[in-house]
Formats: structure tokens, sequence, C-alpha cells
């Protein structure tokens, strides 16, 4: 293989893991590794959710117009209850059936099974017969609409698929990732998008523990497929003869994606998945050294508009290093008041929803006394739920630039810690901002090595917090418009304080 960055003896191996609706997440990578960087594969292998994404490549479809077609997806059209089996309690098929999927959403995606049997990619599809007991990794030119829905039939959420008189069903519990048959095939690169979660955190009820059991066998498999390649590569390595005839690389991309395996109804969040593997993959291609070509923009920005305001106030410590280290709420003698008064802007609300960095526009005052008392905001900007490693560790993030009386330069860098292992509870966390004064206008790569001024707490008290609610304005262009932006924008709020605080209840927010 010469082309895509590759070279004449590398073979590689697209692996289009599993992982139910999370795979929109791996739509977006798709998006930066076929189109932005370039790269060809010799074999392609799809699994449960992973196949849908593998038809749309053998279709011959871009990386861009994959990642479009779960930007577009309309959750709801794609869900059908099994009504007739319910009467049948515990002993009904299923609790849904793929038939949305069927007349809806692989319409909409466009499938063309004529042009997918045709393909010149070189792939495998898996299913499980159930009647045989065996996995099945069939080749494009054998696939059609009824064994894609076979390799994504979950058992109990769908029925499974009876095809010339044998059972199928969704192969997960076998393999998330046929990584076996990659090999087989002489690839000795497996390039992997994984999104099984990996967090290993156990959440009680029936909902939560059917998909740990299926992270439990996805996970386990790979490890053990890693165990053996490495324990491969290291006999190779030290002349011996290893279980492959050859040394295997292992290139995975992994991402926890706050997205339900199968619940979900909002269009907003596929796209935020979407969004969230564009920026990773690009970020993982950054630290590979693999170079691209110019990036694909965000969704470009809608005409809806939001603005609110906000009211913080507190005390901060002049030389302090950490924040909040000796600010004293209430400006005893050891601190000084500050306040915040701010109005955060958002320029077109589909571009802040679906974009992961989820930055909007600040303007206002801050008032320190210490500091010259009040002082206009030259430039600011907002971060709401920035994940730090974890969607259940999210950041509010914002950056003041002010100057102070004498025409200093000064940075307010401020950070509420949205977390639920902080032990403090939503509220203490969405309303307490531990803020840092900086010399200088520093942006947030610089900070590490700013001088610090103060640090302190300010916080959101709840007569500012009603007064908040009410500042919400909306610009549309009409009523309707504007009741729609404002119901995004809080279903997005909504969701993402879910995500963190009520996993036990359902992993990862259905809206």
């Amino acid at each position: 293989m010469t082309d895509g960055h590759g070279t004449n003896d590398t073979n590689r191996a697209l692996m289009l893991a599993g992982g139910g609706v999370k795979v929109a997440f791996q739509a977006g990578v798709l998006q930066v590794w076929l189109d932005e960087a370039g790269l060809r594969f010799d074999h392609a292998d799809g699994a449960s959710g992973g196949t849908f994404n593998l038809a749309m490549y053998c279709q011959g479809m871009t990386g861009r117009q994959i990642a479009d077609n779960w930007r577009d997806i309309r959750p709801l059209k794609g869900v059908t209850p099994n009504w007739p089996q319910y009467l049948k309690g515990p002993y009904g098929a299923s609790l849904f059936t793929l038939d949305g999927y069927r007349r809806n959403v692989f319409r909409d995606w466009g499938l063309d099974w004529g042009k997918i049997r045709a393909t010149d990619r070189l792939a495998t599809f898996n299913l499980y017969d159930f009647s045989r007991n065996e996995l099945e990794a069939l080749t494009a030119d054998q696939m059609d609409e009824d064994r894609l829905a076979a390799a994504v039939s979950l058992p109990m959420w769908f029925p499974a698929a009876v095809i010339d008189g044998r059972t199928y069903i969704d192969p997960v519990y076998v393999t998330d990732a046929n990584i076996g048959e990659a090999i087989r095939r002489g690839c000795d690169e497996l390039w992997i998008i994984w999104t099984v979660s990996r967090r290993r955190r156990w959440h009680n009820g029936f909902v939560a523990d059917y998909f740990q059991i299926i992270e439990t066998a996805a996970n386990s498999r790979l490890q053990e497929w890693q165990r053996r390649i490495d324990a491969s590569n290291a006999a190779i390595r030290a002349g011996d003869r290893g279980e492959f005839d050859r040394l295997i690389t292992v290139r995975m991309l992994q991402c926890e994606v706050p997205l339900n395996y199968l619940i979900n109804f909002s269009r907003d969040r596929f796209r935020q998945a979407v969004e969230l593997g564009v920026h990773k993959a690009r970020a993982w291609c950054a630290d590979e050294g693999i170079p691209l070509s110019a990036p694909l923009p965000c969704p470009s920005a809608d005409g809806s508009r939001l603005r609110f305001s906000e009211r913080m106030a507190g005390a901060i410590a002049f030389g302090s290093a950490a924040p909040g280290a000796r600010a004293v709420p209430g400006g005893r003698p050891d601190g000084e008041d500050l306040s915040v008064r701010l109005t955060i802007r958002i320029d077109g609300l589909d571009r802040f929803i679906v974009c992961p960095e989820h930055r909007a526009a600040v303007t206002g005052q801050i008032h320190c006394e210490a500091l010259g008392g009040r002082r206009e905001v030259e430039s600011g900007s907002f971060n709401l739920f920035v994940e730090e490693g974890d969607p259940e560790h999210l950041r509010m993030r914002y950056r003041l630039f002010f100057s102070d009386r004498a025409g200093h330069p000064l940075t307010l860098s401020g950070c509420k810690t949205v977390d639920e292992d902080s032990g403090r509870g939503l509220w203490a966390d969405t309303t307490t901002l531990y803020t840092r004064i900086l010399r200088g206008h520093v942006q947030a790569d610089e900070e590490k090595d700013a001088e610090v001024v103060a640090t302190g707490v300010v916080r959101l008290r709840v007569p500012d917090f009603v007064r908040e609610l009410t500042s919400f304005r909306v610009s549309a262009d009409s009523a309707r418009g504007r009741l729609a932006a404002l119901g995004r924008f809080g279903q997005f709020f909504a969701g993402r304080l879910w995500d963190v605080y009520l996993q036990g209840v359902l992993a990862w927010s259905p809206i």
C-alpha cells in the first residue's frame, strides 16, 4: 500500500467497532481520517452499530457524507415500539423493531444495496448465526438490508432476524471488532475506532446492567486480542516464532461518548457526538504525526442568537497561587470584595450546542476596589460544559480581559467544576466560580506560566439565579423559532447535568 500515507508493505484494516448509536462519534472520526487525512484502507470490518458506517463506506460515501448522515438523523423516525409483543410481558420478542430504520433512516441515508454489493472495497460485516452457534463474517457482495438489520438485532431490544430459515442476532457478545478476521486477511495495522465505554463504573438498574454486560464482553475480548498481539510481537522481536507470522500494530482511537447506546430522542445529541469525533480525531492525528488538509468547518452558525445576564459576588486574596486558597467570602480583612456582572451572548445557537468548545462571547463589568473599582470587560469568552477527560467531568470556563486603574492589562480566569465526584452537589458546582487574576491578557494555553495576582471565589446566589432566569433573550425569525431555540438550549443544559449527576437513572441523557 503506497497512498494515504502508507508504505509498500503495510496492509491497513479499518475496524468500525460496535457501540450502538455511539458510532455517530465514529462517523466524525471518518470525516477526518478519510477526507482530511486522506487515509486509505486495504480492509474494513464492522460489527454491531459499526456496520451502519461500513455500509455507507462500501457505497463509496466520503467521510463527510457519512458524518452528515448522522448529523441530520431524526432519531424518533427510527423508533418503532413492538406493541403486539408488549401483551406477552416477559415472553415478548422485543421492546422495539427496526422497521423505523428500514423505512426512514436507511432511506434518508441513501443506502443503495446495488452499489454496496458492487464495491471494490474489501469489507466484512459480522453477524452471529444463532442457528449454528458461530460468528459469520459476510463480504459486501453478500449483504442486503435484511442482513444489515440482523447485524444490529440486539436481543431484547430488537427481535432476532430469521433469514433463509436461520436465526441471526447482533454479534456483540462474541465480538465488537473482528480483529481475527482482519489479521487472517493479511492486515498488519489495525485502525480501531472504539466507542464502547471503558470507564469501569458500575451503575445499578436493569438498563445499565444490560449494557454493562455488553461492555464486559466487548472490552474483555478486545483486551484478550491486545494481549495476544503483544505476546506475538514480543516473540518475533526476540527472534522466536509468534502466534502471528508478522508484527501487528494496533492504532486505537477510543473515547467516552456521552450518548446512550440506544435510547436517544434528541438530534442535537447525535450532532454533538459527531463533532466530538471530529475534534478527537484531529487531536489524535496531531499526536500521531498524521498531516491533515484544511479542516472542514464546524456546522455554520444559524440565525438564532441567545443572551442572558449573570451576577456573581465574593472575594479575592492577593498573592495566593491556588484558586480560593485565602479568599474569604464577604470581604473580610484578608480578602477584597470582587463581583462580576456579565452578559453572555451566543451568536448561532446551532454551532454553540454541537461544537465541543461550546463557546460564547462575554461583555460586562468587574468590580473590585483594589483593582480600580468598576472595570469594563474589554473582551471575554465563556465555555459551557467543556469535557475534561471524561463526560462526567465538565468545566464552565470564563476568560475576561480588563485593565486596572493604571491601565495595566489583567485577565480574570474562572472555572466552575461540574463533577459528581466533587461531593458538593449540583447547586454548589454550578454556582461556584473559582477565579484567578493574572498579569497581562493571558490566553488559555499561556496560563500555566502566567503571573498570578490574586485568587478567590465568587458565587451565584439564589436571588441572582432567579434574575438570571428572567434575563434570557432569544433572537430568531419567528416566535416559534425563539421558543425552539430556548428549548434547545434548555435541553442541552439539562442533558449535560443529567450526564453528570443522574448516571444512576440512565447512563447518558436521552435528550
